[in-house]
């Protein structure tokens, strides 16, 4: 009985440890770095405590009770190895890039925000023909938001998708047609920043849209989920 509960006790102690990763990344009690190894560990762990589950359940006998323990720790180890592979699964089906543009020629520029950036270790810079390149290859769907409005009206349409999308609106510049936000992700809080671009175009207007991560090497496919959904809420007002 008393390995059975300490197997479930090791299953749940890597659970914890899952749901540690990230908020203890928001709250700044360590790094994201740090984040990262925990949620690796959680996975060893969690991992560990399934196939030691797994073994008992298959060489000893147990009574009910120690049965049920044991599955519940299969299951739990399971779950908790599931997200961290499946989370770095994803990462591999993606460029190794954070900074996404509907424009890659002609990407809109951060100016209000710059600031805010100033310590984080992406610099604001577009990345160039090579960043370009990776994103076209991985999404070629994304492009410019084309509308018949003229640009001011164009303009306040793009405004209310952004504070639709819930974002934290850090400038609004109608004479320049630019747009400024900050995303923050719910479980690790990292902070994402996204410039609109709001210009002429033929008899209509011409909306853009670039979203780039303050840290991290790749986004995770994080940005271009972003544009996805704010272009989708610029669909929906019309």
């Amino acid at each position: 009985m008393r390995l059975s509960r300490f197997v479930l006790v090791i299953a749940l102690l890597g659970a914890l440890l899952l749901l540690l990763a990230g908020p203890g990344t928001r709250m700044d009690l360590w790094d994201f770095r740090t984040g990262f190894g925990v949620m690796r560990w959680a996975a060893y762990i969690g991992l560990g405590a399934a196939a030691v589950a797994v073994l008992l359940l298959l060489v000893a006998s147990f009574r009910r009770a120690e049965g049920m323990a044991l599955a519940a720790a299969l299951l739990i180890g399971l779950v908790v190895a599931f997200v961290p592979w499946n989370a770095m699964r994803g990462a591999r089906q993606v460029p190794p890039i954070h900074d996404i543009s509907t424009d890659t020629e002609r990407p809109p520029q951060f100016v209000d925000i710059l600031p805010l950036r100033a310590d984080a270790p992406n610099p604001a810079d577009y990345g160039g023909a090579e960043i370009a390149r990776q994103q076209l290859a991985a999404y070629p769907e994304l492009g410019p938001y084309t509308s018949a409005l003229p640009p001011a009206q164009a303009y306040g349409k793009a405004l209310e998708a952004a504070k639709k999308m819930g974002w934290d609106i850090v400038a609004s510049d109608p004479a320049s047609g630019r747009i400024e936000a900050s995303d923050t992700t719910m479980w690790f809080g990292f902070t994402d920043d996204v410039v609109i671009r709001v210009e002429a175009e033929g008899h209509g207007s011409r909306i853009d849209v670039r979203s780039v991560s303050r840290v991290g090497k790749s986004d995770v496919g994080t940005n271009a989920k972003r544009i996805r959904a704010y272009l989708a809420a610029l669909a929906r007002l019309g």
